[in-house]
Formats: structure tokens, C-alpha cells, sequence
């Protein structure tokens, strides 16, 4: 029996992988909404067209990354695109245009409708469902590890026992004040797993998408597709002032830096057909009171990816015996210091291709486990978190900053676990002295040669906790 924790698309992929080979998979999910993948808006990353190449998109990647990406894992990937392609177009999957993205030298990202995360697992779940896997509905609130191995989740109260884990929930965007990602994003069993055990790797790099939309329902998300078809970043002056097709981290910065004077806004009213081309943009826009064909759209940078995670090998095992983990909720040095557009959905669906192979070959079984102990607890106050983590660990940092989050933090009643995980963002940050793709220090504004490296972090990393 294989659990599978989280309903996006690298827990779909997983399930749907794992059942093909005819093991018995239970899925844990709270609905495929709840989810950063039903959420994604451009496409998948894909070398497959005449004229790209493997290469070509591995060095994209790489450069994205800031060149601290294990190479190795970044080649492994990619060359994976076309089975990955491959297996959405057996699963009855049909995209609709091909884009350019920031950071890419050619047009890759597969699209459709620009609602291509609700697509994909629309999808992925009518065909999960119709292999037999098991859904669960329901949220996994702990991880039974015991002595450094897992042996299942508890979900509700109710242990579940199973021969392998597979962690699928996202990362911990929503341990920030501002994300347009799913609210259940907040890392709390990647905090549980580390408390129990694991490495957690690259907490630091958080990636700020460049154009959030702040309004009445919420925040949103302007898709990095629209400056792909030529919309313009500027100031509230009406002046350009960055290339809209450099990478996230750059183009955040830059509206950073500009937001410290004024207003900042997108200028779609270029694009043609911009209601056909991108219809849940223009909807929410339109809700909100602005008509992206006639007026500037108002943006701000918002956190929207986490390259950290539980660290896992290339074939994506953990440090804790029969628990693995995929997607968003991994790290494994393929995204670097900054993720490339687009490349997340790729890693989903590869990794969860993979994951089942490793699986296969490694065929764990369930040994008696007697008690496990249950660490669910109450949230606790996640708003001080996340106000501590937006002030301090945001799109601009400094030493005097992180460390008063540090100390800050020690005063907060959460769950332990999400605590350890923000504690665990803050010291890599105070760690990493320079700046490198999603992390900017703006006492250390250059990249740094010893730096050229991933930090790693464990509970037993904690010596002592430091008043600064």
C-alpha cells in the first residue's frame, strides 16, 4: 500500500504512475482546488518542438538557477521532458499554444487557455479516478516517523499506515503575507518531517512572482504570459524601467525598487484579444474594477514559489527511510537559486514519473510499528509568521532584519513545526551572506564564490537559539 499526500499534479502523476504498475494507492487530498497546481496559470516547460533542444533548455535553467542547480539533477529532468509530454498526451491532454517566457531563449511553455494548472488536473483526477486509486478526503496533519523511518500519516486523528509515504503537498508559500497560492502551503510536514529527522535544503530561496495582483477578493496573479505577448511594465510616471522577459528575481527586485518611489503597473493594452487569450485574468480584473484592454493593472511582487524543501536524491527519496517527496514539497538542486518559468509543472509531472520507478525498485513493506506519536496541533498564530517572514525574509534582506525576525519569532505560539520551518528560512537566509537569484541581501548585493553551494538544515543544526 502507497500513500500519497496531495491532489495537485505530482501527487496525480504519482498515483496514476504507481496504480499503472499495479501497486495499491490510497490519495490524501482536500480537494484538487486546494491546490497551487489547479492555480497555475502559464504551462509547462517542454523541449520538444523543432528548433529547441535539451541543451538549450537545461542552460536556461541553469542560468535561472544562478548557477548553483546540481547539474546533474537539472540533466535528468529535462531530458525527461518528452515521456513527461508523452504521458499527458495519453492521458487525453491537448494544449493550445506554445509561449515565451522570461528567462527562456525559446518559446517552450505549453499552454492552455492560460488556465493550465486547472486543465492538467481536471485531467490527471478523471483518470486517477478511473484507474481505482483510493481518495482520501481529508488533510494529513502529521507524518508517523518513528527511529528514521516512516511508516504512514495521520489524517485527522486516524494513523494510516503504509509501505511508502510519498509527501506531494506543496511548499510554504502561505507562511507569507502576501501569496496568490494556495492557503494550505504552509510547509507544515516538511516542518513535521524535519522535526522528526530530515534535511530540509535551499529554505532560503523563495521566489516573488513579479506581478500579483492585491484587491478586493484576495490577491491574484497576472501570468508571466502576458509580458510574453508584449504588455509593459511601468512606473507612475508612465516610464518603462526593466525588460519584462528577465527572470522573476530580477524583474521583482526592479518593481521593488521602483514601488519605493510610486505606483507600478502592467500595460496590456497593446495585447489583442486579451479577453480570449487569457479569460480568468480578465474576469477577476474585470470584477475588480479594471478592464485590462483599456486601463493599467496595478502590480506588486507576492511570494509564489519556494525552491526550498525536504531534501531528496535524484530519485527522490528523503533522509527518512520509505517517505519520498515530489514537486513543490522537494528540493533537489533542480531549480538553483531561482526557478525558471514554467519549469514547475515539468518538475510535477517528472518527478512524479519518477518517484514511482523508485518505488518499484526499492518495494518497502510495512513492518509492525507499535506507537507512533501523533504531532498534530492547532496552527497557532500563522499571521504573526507571516508578517514576519514578508518584513523580514521578502524580496529585499539585511542581517539586522533577519535577525529580529529570529528573535521575533520566539515569541509566537504556533505549532512548533511551522515555527522550526520559519526558523529554518530565516538562519539560511542569515547564512547565505550575498545575494543570488530569489535572495537578496542588500548588505551582501554580490554573489559570493563560497556561496556557490546549497545550505542545508536539520533540528539537530540547532545548537542554541540565539538572542540577537
Amino acid at each position: 500500500m502507497i500513500g500519497v499526500v496531495g491532489g495537485g499534479i505530482a501527487g496525480l502523476t504519482a498515483s496514476i504512475a504507481l496504480a499503472r504498475r499495479g501497486f495499491d494507492v490510497t490519495l490524501i487530498h482536500k480537494g484538487i482546488k486546494n491546490t497551487n497546481s489547479y492555480l497555475a496559470q502559464a504551462g509547462v516547460a517542454f523541449p520538444v518542438l523543432e528548433g529547441d533542444s535539451i541543451k538549450s533548455h537545461v542552460l536556461d535553467t541553469i542560468k535561472a538557477g544562478r548557477y548553483i542547480n546540481d547539474e546533474e539533477v537539472v540533466w535528468n529532468v529535462i531530458s525527461k521532458g518528452s515521456e513527461a509530454y508523452d504521458f499527458l498526451l495519453s492521458l487525453g491532454v491537448e494544449f493550445e499554444y506554445t509561449e515565451l517566457e522570461g528567462g527562456h531563449a525559446f518559446p517552450r511553455v505549453f499552454t492552455i487557455k492560460n488556465e493550465t494548472g486547472r486543465h492538467l488536473t481536471q485531467i490527471l483526477y478523471m483518470r486517477a479516478r478511473e484507474l481505482g486509486i483510493n481518495f482520501v478526503e481529508g488533510t494529513a496533519d502529521a507524518l508517523a516517523i518513528k527511529e528514521g523511518k516512516c511508516y504512514g500519516v495521520f489524517v485527522e486523528g486516524e494513523f494510516l499506515k503504509f509501505d511508502a509515504t510519498i509527501l506531494a503537498s506543496g511548499g510554504y508559500t502561505a507562511l507569507f503575507r502576501y501569496t496568490a497560492g494556495s492557503p494550505m502551503n504552509t510547509g507544515i510536514l516538511i516542518g513535521d518531517a524535519v522535526m522528526k529527522g530530515a534535511l530540509a535544503r535551499d529554505l532560503e530561496f523563495v521566489q516573488f512572482h513579479p506581478t500579483g495582483f492585491i484587491g478586493k477578493e484576495g490577491v491574484k496573479l497576472i501570468s508571466e504570459a502576458v509580458r510574453g505577448h508584449g504588455a509593459k511594465l511601468v512606473n507612475s510616471k508612465g516610464e518603462r524601467f526593466v525588460n519584462e522577459l528577465e527572470p522573476r528575481d530580477v524583474v521583482a527586485r526592479a518593481i521593488y525598487a521602483e514601488m519605493q518611489e510610486g505606483e507600478v503597473y502592467l500595460d496590456a493594452t497593446r495585447i489583442e484579444d486579451f479577453k480570449e487569450k487569457f479569460p480568468q485574468i480578465y474576469a477577476f480584473l474585470i470584477r475588480e474594477g479594471v478592464n485590462p484592454e483599456k486601463d493599467l493593472i496595478p502590480v506588486s511582487p507576492i511570494a509564489h514559489y519556494s525552491m526550498g524543501g525536504l531534501s531528496v536524491d535524484l530519485w527522490y527519496r528523503s533522509t527518512i527511510e520509505n517517505l519520498y517527496a515530489i514537486g513543490e514539497a522537494a528540493s533537489n538542486g533542480f531549480h538553483g537559486a531561482n526557478r525558471l518559468a514554467s519549469n514547475s509543472l515539468l518538475e510535477c509531472i517528472v518527478s512524479g514519473l519518477e518517484v514511482s520507478r523508485t518505488v518499484f525498485r526499492d518495494r518497502p513493506r510495512l513492518e509492525d510499528v507499535g506507537d507512533v506519536e501523533d504531532t498534530s496541533e492547532e496552527p497557532g498564530d500563522l499571521e504573526s509568521v507571516r508578517e514576519i517572514l514578508w518584513g523580514y525574509a521578502g524580496i529585499v534582506r539585511n542581517d539586522v532584519g533577519i535577525k529580529r525576525g529570529l528573535n521575533e519569532l520566539e515569541g509566537v505560539d504556533v505549532d512548533p513545526r511551522i515555527k522550526l520551518l520559519a526558523e529554518g528560512i530565516l538562519r539560511a537566509a542569515l547564512e547565505r551572506r550575498e545575494s543570488r537569484g530569489a535572495h537578496f541581501r542588500e548588505d551582501y548585493p554580490f554573489s559570493r564564490k563560497e556561496f556557490e553551494r546549497s545550505i542545508f538544515f536539520s533540528a539537530a543544526s540547532i545548537k542554541r537559539r540565539e538572542v540577537f
